[in-house]
């Protein structure tokens, strides 16, 4: 009997379906599946797609080392470094004939400045293939970085032997022969290379940089020149000849070409985020958030554009903005540890410190190396008043990512407060070193160098500060107070108003252009300078501030009082502010009076903070200090994380026997809604001191001492925390600069026993 067609076709489906679903089921067919994906993506240039694929290679089968090896190689690609040596380990480990693996793998402990490890992949590659070319160029690479010269060319000369027609070896043998000081032989192995592969911009680029050491920019150009012409869609030689023209100080030549590069690589992430990154090596930050904008909007699939967006948003503080998109990540992918750091640093940023460093130490979890979550972290902990985790995070910062300028500035920084000029000048020379288009390296290099007395040096610093970025406007000023100190008053007067120029809203430099007036006794001249700065930047309050005190130094209190009204409507958490005005207050006379117009606001408005601030400050000054504690405590129930208060109700129960542990909790209230304020400092030290906490006082005391050297309050405590630590020669300096600043002191006494114990001892 004849079976219908139909059914025929049924059974032969059914068959079919039953092979597949078999096949679906064995192991081995289906590993075999994502290795071939993973290598089609591969192949397209696709390299997260193709890392998926592998991964669920890797899934069926775990020992599937050739999978490992192309995960590897993926992760090379997309530079996840740590990924990329995990992987070749376990590759080496499943498969020890894999010689690419282990030449990745030593290249890997190359870079990682592992240098006997990669000797030892090396070793391991000849001895399975005494003939390996690339084995024996590891090898010369590993005994050059250990200064076995000798014995690293030897090698590289076998690589050139068994390969005389490999232009990649010439390249290699002519890096090692510059190394080694034979200049004209490396030359001759760039041109070799490019003699054996002409169409190489590679190689062509090797000499341009061979000759931009040689100091020969003319040939150099020549040579980028030639490298984009041969690969007008790379990338790397359009940077290789931006960098050129800012070497040759042709800012307005790299820029067009960085331009160009965007241009004819459109479609290249690299290639056209190289101009806003230009601009922001530079500081012109308008220009490279205007930039990153443009391209956001071109290209919003693109996750580095857009990490590179929020940053500038951040930088700008456009939090709003910058929170949203990061939102959107984080959205996306939880764990993104970049989307992390950046959402610690919007919190830290806004005083929640607390929130954000588990943020931090979670990305940290999934990432170890993550030097920018060091850094954040170490800004985090500073905020919370902890220096000395703080700068153990930047030093780890700093040793896994050294051409970082964050961790390199805050670790100088931290030397700048402690006064210790060698450690500074240390740090400054690392910055100078890994950014030399930086200013601030410059800046504290000539700030070391001013401690030494070498006037000359710290005046050449700040030149060269000036000259890498003119439109930075904190070098004028710095150069400005030395030429003060100098008694150069016009040239001092011109850095000050070049300082202004470029940023309207730089406080430094118009205290200091008031200081020049008032050295010179032109109290009038520089009250009528803050007040045209004011109408150029009307929303300053610390121009306000400056004019409120000039005023009450020229005594005209009222005019002083509406001034510090002014600062503190812009900028509510302004203590000196608050201080200041209470004492225009007491001085005009009018405390009584004050006082009832304070109590009459809170009854009105009994939210707002400032007038239990305001009666508060002056009850101090009376005397008050209970009723004083009372309307602190007041304005925390209205306000729990108005910092202001919270510092000077933590000072008042250390001050007066209340208890230590409320205090200290008020304390880091205070600095974190205040990061920048000595007061603040001073008040968390106070704290710990009394907790015991002597080292995490000392770090604090520094900060608050270096940006208020003249106040007595803060050497004083700082001589105590020094005693404690028995440090009695810094102890000892403190508490006598604290008699000298005030001889009759509240505390003088107790200041001349604490004097009296250390020289006891």
């Amino acid at each position: 009997m004849r079976t219908p067609h139909s059914l025929r076709y049924s059974i032969i489906t059914i068959m079919a379906l039953a092979v597949m679903a078999a096949c679906s089921r064995d192991p081995n067919v289906l590993k075999h599946k994502y290795f071939e994906n993973g290598n089609r993506y591969f192949q397209q240039e696709k390299y997260r797609e193709a890392s998926i694929e592998y991964q669920n290679a890797l899934k069926v089968d775990p020992r599937y080392a050739d999978a490992h090896y192309e995960l590897a190689r993926c992760y090379m690609k997309l530079q996840i470094w740590n990924g990329a040596y995990t992987e070749l380990m376990r590759t080496v480990d499943l498969d020890p004939k894999n010689l690419k693996a282990r030449i990745d793998l030593g290249n890997i402990f190359l870079a990682g400045k592992e240098f006997k490890k990669a000797e030892e992949q090396a070793q391991a590659v000849l001895a399975g293939d005494p003939k390996n070319v690339e084995g024996h160029a590891l090898l010369a690479n590993s005994f050059a970085a250990q200064g076995k010269m000798d014995d690293s060319l030897k090698e590289m000369n076998a690589a050139v032997q068994l390969s005389p027609d490999r232009a990649q070896s010439y390249l290699n043998l002519g890096v090692l022969q510059l190394a080694d000081k034979q200049t004209s032989a490396a030359e001759e192995s760039y041109k070799k290379a490019i003699q054996l592969d002409p169409k190489s911009a590679k190689a062509v680029m090797a000499l341009g940089a061979f000759y931009v050491q040689q100091h020969r920019l003319p040939e150099a150009e020549q040579q980028f020149r030639h490298s984009v012409d041969l690969a007008p869609e790379d990338p790397a030689p359009y940077g290789a000849l931006a960098r050129l023209y800012v070497l040759e100080k042709q800012n307005d030549k790299a820029e067009q070409v960085l331009k160009d590069a965007k241009a004819k690589i459109p479609d290249n992430s690299e290639a056209y985020r190289m101009l806003g990154d230009f601009y922001y090596s530079f500081g012109q930050m308008d220009k490279a958030l205007a930039e990153y904008a443009s391209l956001y909007q071109q290209h919003p699939k693109d996750l580095r554009v857009k990490k590179n967006y929020i940053q500038l948003l951040m930088a700008k503080n456009r939090l709003d903005e910058a929170s949203k998109l990061n939102d959107e990540i984080l959205k996306a992918n939880s764990k993104d540890p970049d989307a992390q750091v950046y959402r610690g640093e919007m919190l830290s940023r806004q005083g929640k410190v607390n929130d954000a460093i588990p943020l931090f130490q979670s990305a940290l979890k999934a990432d170890p190396n993550n030097a920018t979550a060091h850094y954040q972290l170490g800004l985090a902990f500073a905020r919370s008043g902890d220096l000395g985790q703080a700068e153990g995070e930047w030093q780890t910062a700093a040793r896994l990512r050294p051409t970082m300028t964050g961790p390199l500035e805050a670790l100088a920084d931290v030397a700048a407060r402690k006064g210790d000029a060698d450690l500074l000048e240390q740090n400054a020379e690392k910055l100078v070193s890994a950014a030399p288009n930086y200013p601030r390296g410059y800046i504290f290099r000539a700030m070391a160098r001013m401690m030494k007395n070498n006037t000359a040096g710290g005046e050449a610093d700040l030149k060269k500060a000036i000259e890498v970025a003119p439109q930075d406007p904190t070098a004028y000023a710095r150069l400005g107070v030395l030429q003060m100190a100098q008694k150069h008053y016009g040239e001092a007067e011109k850095l000050f108003e070049q300082s202004l120029d470029r940023d309207p809203n730089f406080a430094e430099a118009l205290q200091d252009l008031a200081g020049l007036y008032i050295q010179q006794k032109q109290m009038p001249k520089a009250i009528s300078r803050v007040q045209a700065q004011i109408a150029k930047a009307p929303n300053n309050s610390a121009y306000y501030s400056l004019l409120g005190t000039l005023l009450f130094g020229s005594k005209e209190p009222d005019k002083a009082e509406a001034a510090l009204n002014k600062a503190l409507e812009i900028n509510p958490n302004d203590l000196n502010s608050f201080i200041l005005l209470a004492r225009v207050q007491v001085a005009r006379g009018s405390v009584d009076q004050a006082s009832a117009n304070y109590e009459q606001m809170i009854q009105k408005n009994p939210r707002d903070v400032r007038p239990y601030i305001l009666l508060g400050t002056l009850e101090e000054s009376r005397g008050n200090w209970e009723k004083a504690q009372s309307l602190y405590q007041r304005a925390m129930q209205a306000r729990p994380d108005f910092p202001v208060a919270a510092n000077n109700l933590a000072y008042l129960l250390l001050e007066h026997g209340g208890n230590t542990d409320v205090a200290l909790s008020y304390a880091q209230v205070a600095r974190r809604g205040m990061p920048d304020s000595p007061n603040s400092a001073d008040t968390l030290a106070w704290a710990y001191y009394q907790k015991g906490n002597y080292q995490l006082a000392i770090g604090l005391l520094e900060e608050a001492a270096k940006k208020v050297p003249n106040n007595p309050t803060y050497q004083y405590h700082l001589g105590l925390a020094y005693q404690k630590t028995n440090n009695r020669s810094q102890a000892k300096e403190h508490l006598e600069r604290a008699l000298q600043l005030d001889p009759n002191y509240p505390k003088a006494a107790e200041i001349r026993k604490a004097l009296a114990e250390v020289g006891a001892g």
